[in-house]
């Protein structure tokens, strides 16, 4: 794992891990982690029961693996978003 995180890479590694349609792919590109690696700080950094949760919930996700997804990658956009009043 890269020494050279801080605190706030360590912080946006585990947001971007909580995430559902962020993929293990976009932290290996913008962080270097591998999603082993991964997977290791998010056991490191959470509590015990937290780390269970967020494991149970990864590997349920497809969206977590590009290679998985069934969607083309981009950003969710609310049907509203952007109308005008």
């Amino acid at each position: 794992m890269p020494a050279k995180l801080n605190q706030a890479d360590i912080d946006r590694i585990i947001e971007m891990a909580w995430e559902d349609r962020t993929p293990f792919d976009a932290i290996t590109f913008q962080f270097g982690l591998t999603e082993q690696e991964t997977k290791a700080l998010m056991q490191k950094e959470l509590k015990p029961s937290s780390y269970k949760l967020w494991r149970k919930r990864v590997q349920a996700r497809a969206t977590k693996h590009l290679a998985k997804r069934d969607f083309v990658v981009g950003r969710h956009q609310s049907y509203d978003q952007n109308k005008h009043k």
